[in-house]
């Protein structure tokens, strides 16, 4: 851990040795470390890299007010994950017919709906309705009734970006499933409007920020009453969502390969969101940007790119990370420039013997995009012990 004291501001305590770290990521950090509702210190996953406001891979613990930016707009971003009994020698020579399955099943893709959503009314009335200020009647308010039916019929979709769904082998070769998704187009409007909301507080009262886009809600507002109530019930959402598919990936792999169990070690966490938690004897907010939580004995999933390995971890409970650790391996470059810097020939060689898309428009996630996992990983020993590693021999991604 390296620590970086800053001039009117908190400390600055980073996980990332061995790993490179953007300019623009560590102005970010600089100017979030001066504001002045930051609880103790910041602490900065290895997977750090340049984001809206603040950056991706960083855990900010607050007292007094909330970043909606900090949380962003993929509201309870994370990922899921099963192992069943399945081995690598209950798989076919070819496992395009599986991906091709989960692909017509699962709808994917910005945008992505189901065509039938009336099929999961009964997983969208399972989400919890919150209190008189919030549920579905709120959310009607905020997100309309357009709001509403998008939610309905992206529930058990996938998304696009670096959101997949894969098939991997642990080192004992058993079969695994995991995938990655958030609360969709319900989550990108619900933040978006928090996070102008929030930007129009700052003017009204005449708050100057080193950066728009860590405009905040102090407690004592309506608006951040609204912001958390909206907040938890998009990462109640999230998770659902994730269930919801990987119910369907299931029946993807069940409709395809020997019949299977699936065992006690089943993992869906958030990397995206806040939770008011305890730390350093005090109740604090904790915003994860790209972080997961890692109390002691905590599970966790770290991702690799497309062609790399995955860790399912075990938490240590590193009081000076907020009890957290990093949600993947992180941007090496932006998806510009991973477009004009690698080719097709790259992309395939970077995904041998993975069964996955190997057209243009999954360039900006080839693996050469994001950093080293294993200098990830390396860099964070004393927050995380690895207890599977994972490599997936089949990647979809929407």
């Amino acid at each position: 851990m390296n620590v970086t004291k800053i001039d009117n501001g908190v400390p600055i305590k980073a996980w990332t040795d061995g790993v490179p770290v953007e300019d623009a990521a560590r102005e970010q950090l600089h100017n979030l470390a001066r504001m002045p509702f930051i609880f103790k210190h910041v602490a900065v996953m290895p997977d750090v890299h340049f984001g809206i406001g603040a950056t991706v891979g960083s855990v900010i613990a607050t007292k007094g007010a909330i970043i909606p930016a900090a949380v962003g707009v993929d509201i309870g971003c994370g990922m899921n994950a099963v192992r069943t009994s399945l081995c690598a020698s209950d798989l076919p020579d070819s496992l395009a017919a599986l991906r091709h399955d989960i692909e017509r099943r699962i709808p994917m893709g910005a945008g992505g709906k189901h065509s039938r959503p009336e099929i999961l009314d009964a997983h969208f009335k399972r989400l919890p309705k919150g209190d008189a200020r919030w549920g579905l009647a709120l959310l009607a308010g905020v997100a309309g009734d357009k709001g509403l039916e998008k939610a309905s019929a992206q529930l058990g979709s996938l998304g696009s970006g670096n959101h997949f769904i894969e098939i991997c082998l642990d080192e004992n070769q058993a079969v695994w499933v995991m995938l990655h998704s958030g609360s969709r187009g319900i989550g990108n409007m619900i933040g978006r409007q928090f996070i102008e909301q929030a930007k129009q507080l700052m003017e009204k009262y005449f708050t100057k920020l080193p950066d728009k886009d860590l405009a905040y809600f102090p407690v004592n507002t309506a608006e951040f009453k609204d912001y958390m109530d909206a907040v938890s019930w998009c990462q109640d959402y999230a998770l659902e969502n994730r269930r919801v598919m990987m119910e369907l990936v299931i029946k993807s792999i069940r409709h395809r390969l020997p019949e299977f169990t699936i065992t006690h070690e089943a993992i869906n966490c958030h990397h995206n969101y806040v939770e008011k938690e305890h730390h350093f004897g005090e109740n604090v907010y904790v915003t994860r940007k790209g972080a997961v939580r890692a109390r002691e004995g905590d599970w966790g999933i770290i991702p690799g790119s497309m062609g790399a390995k995955s860790y399912i971890v075990r938490g240590k409970g590193n009081p000076d990370s907020f009890c957290s650790c990093s949600h993947g391996a992180g941007r090496a470059m932006s998806r510009t420039q991973a477009r004009k810097r690698f080719t097709l020939a790259d992309h395939a060689q970077a995904t041998k013997g993975v069964e996955c898309r190997k057209d243009a428009e999954v360039i900006d996630e080839t693996p050469a995009a994001y950093k080293s996992i294993d200098a990830v990983m390396a860099a964070q020993t004393d927050l995380v012990e690895i207890v599977h590693t994972l490599k997936q021999v089949v990647c979809v991604k929407g």
